[in-house]
């Protein structure tokens, strides 16, 4: 059994405005187009949608199944339609993002530059703070975050997994001894950002080790700095180290225990609202990492 398209996307609007009129000014329709699509979809269907009354339009439970497969569906077609023509859409005003840590700035800061260049009109703001952002009182558009994603209202986007690396200088680990478990760690020093527990893994296992910094900054490059002067082990994303594992300024240490997939999220509040800018940035980025290697 096939089915078309048709009524689709004037469903979804009504969902997500929770009304006929408000569907109509949102995708710039009369009422009655609304109406009759609806109704055309349902009909196809064989199964209502919506339970209408005088004051209110909400999803019978058919509806709300259908709907959250649909709304991907129009979302998906709008970004695709978006990213062909991402090249010929004039983007103007600011774009706002929120970025911490060196592969945002080595990585992520290229890549809006390129998408900056393509869209002479458009002023970009990248902030490099890791603190968690206020979408809606700090008017950023997306943010780049590393990590578990632990708020469940925001919308992530997986943009590329990287890999946590253990190291230490060479005299350090002469002096102190090389660990051959992360629970030995703790009689190390450890050189830290802002997280105080590392988290290996052993095959399946979750290996959680609470520590002690002997170093801390929120500067990656100051901890990589302390950790090649010998200062202790640093544990952050292999990216992170730039050429001192290459050039052998730290040595690498428990490798058969490190996490190798930590996902780096493109972060934003609310897809309904996202202005073409910020969807043409977060596709454009998205089509720049999908072969990406560490």
């Amino acid at each position: 059994m096939s089915f078309s398209f048709n009524g689709i996307i004037e469903f979804v609007a009504v969902a997500e405005t929770q009304g006929f009129s408000a569907a109509a000014r949102k995708l710039n329709v009369n009422v009655s187009h609304i109406s009759r699509k609806v109704a055309a979809l349902e009909k196809e269907l064989g199964v209502s949608l919506l339970a209408r009354s005088t004051r209110t339009v909400r999803l019978t439970d058919a509806g709300q199944a259908y709907f959250s497969r649909c709304q991907e569906l129009v979302y998906g077609l709008q970004e695709a339609n978006e990213t062909v023509f991402d090249k010929q859409v004039e983007l103007s005003g600011t774009l706002k993002v929120s970025a911490a840590g060196e592969f945002a700035e080595q990585h992520i800061a290229p890549v809006l530059v390129e998408f900056a260049q393509l869209h002479p009109k458009l002023t970009i703001e990248m902030d490099f703070n890791s603190q968690m952002v206020n979408f809606i009182d700090d008017a950023f558009d997306f943010s780049i975050r590393y990590g578990p994603m632990k708020d469940s209202s925001l919308i992530a986007r997986k943009l590329t997994n990287r890999s946590l690396v253990a190291a230490a200088s060479e005299d350090y680990l002469v002096e102190n001894g090389f660990p051959t478990h992360p629970n030995q760690l703790i009689e190390h020093n450890c050189l830290m950002t802002n997280n105080d527990t590392w988290f290996f893994r052993d095959n399946s296992k979750t290996i959680k080790v609470k520590l002690d910094a002997r170093w801390r900054s929120n500067s990656v490059r100051s901890v990589i700095l302390a950790c090649e002067r010998g200062l202790g082990v640093a544990y952050l994303p292999r990216s992170s180290f730039g050429n001192a594992i290459k050039n052998r300024t730290v040595v690498p240490v428990l490798e058969p225990y490190w996490n190798r997939e930590i996902a780096t999220w493109i972060v934003y509040a609310n897809r309904n609202f996202l202005p073409a800018k910020a969807r043409l940035a977060i596709h454009f980025l998205l089509d720049k990492f999908k072969d990406w290697q560490e």
